[in-house]
């Protein structure tokens, strides 16, 4: 073998190799990681085809993804529960073993059920949970005493953030507990001035009797897309947003479009956060998957503060 084969020999080696070990980014937007017996399940609005359902991923150590081999990847199918278009914002639980996934499509909410975090999540009746107005981004939080509550955005002069109880099946909200939370009104959650604000992507953490209200505002193509939170002592309000607020935008990022994400506790109970980002700076989709990890800091006497882990932003890659 002369020179000039060996090196060809080399280069090829050398490509194959690149080849094995490339990663790509995951394209998920809105996206949600459950955390069940040692797996981390990732889903979200697909960066392929948000009229097919949802994808799901699988890791051991939140490092390490690859996509579900059951049900063609995906945890839920168009066809197999409500809606023919637009599925986004899943949020996937467990309840007495069963698992559940409330989602949007259609621009209105509706919850599948399953008997794996891989799916199939189906209905036996496909239907949404009705309501007089377009209703998207469900969030179900289960609180201490065994009440359900669903936070969820109502487009109604804006993307307004609202809460109601539900029914134990998960069948829908009690109406007449419905109640408004709150919406965006302060300059960092309307920077582009818009008379149609948006706040949305809930998420409910309690922690010491306090209610802690993850949310997101801007609208997601605003390059300001920017994360923060409010505070109650009650699943229904009132709520204080943080005067640290947004706790996490661009700037943290180095990449715009940050937001609108899940937390989670990961195996060594650290609370970790989930959200997207445009595409790049000058693209906003196919939006990329990344994880920031969270903290409750002490400040005196006041309620625990969030804030965001100095350099824990990273990319969810597929390997």
């Amino acid at each position: 073998m002369n020179l000039t084969h060996i090196l060809i020999t080399t280069f090829l080696i050398s490509l194959s190799f690149f080849s094995a070990t490339e990663k790509s980014p995951i394209l998920l937007a809105d996206p949600t990681i459950f955390y069940h017996d040692g797996t981390y399940y990732l889903y979200g609005t697909s960066g392929n085809d948000k009229n097919l359902g949802f994808e799901v991923y699988v890791s051991k150590n939140l490092k390490s993804w690859k996509r579900s081999d059951k049900n063609d990847g995906y945890a839920l199918k168009k066809g197999d529960s409500y809606g023919d278009m637009g599925f986004w914002a899943p949020q996937v639980f467990e309840y007495e073993g069963k698992f559940y996934m409330a989602y949007t499509a259609n621009e209105h909410i509706a919850i599948a059920s399953s008997d794996s975090p891989l799916g199939p999540f189906t209905q036996a009746v496909k239907k949404d949970l009705k309501a007089p107005v377009k209703q998207i981004d469900p969030y179900i939080f289960i609180d201490d005493d065994g009440k359900k509550y669903m936070y969820h955005v109502r487009l109604t002069e804006g993307n307004r953030l609202f809460v109601a109880e539900m029914e134990d099946d998960f069948s829908g909200i009690k109406a007449e507990t419905l109640t408004y939370c709150f919406h965006a009104e302060e300059p960092w959650e309307n920077t582009q001035n818009v008379d149609w604000t948006v706040s949305e992507g809930p998420a409910i953490i309690k922690k010491d009797g306090l209610y802690y209200f993850i949310y997101s505002a801007n609208d997601f193509r605003n390059p300001d897309y920017a994360v923060g939170y409010a505070v109650s002592e009650s699943p229904m309000g009132p709520w204080t947003k943080s005067p640290t607020n947004p706790i996490f935008d661009k700037a943290d990022a180095g990449i715009n479009g940050s937001g609108h994400g899940d937390f989670f506790f990961d195996a060594k109970g650290k609370l970790q956060y989930v959200l997207h980002t445009h595409n790049s700076d000058e693209k906003v989709s196919p939006r990329k998957t990344a994880l920031i990890e969270l903290e409750f800091k002490k400040d005196g006497n006041e309620p625990d503060f969030l804030e965001v882990k100095k350099g824990s932003f990273k990319f969810l890659e597929l390997n």
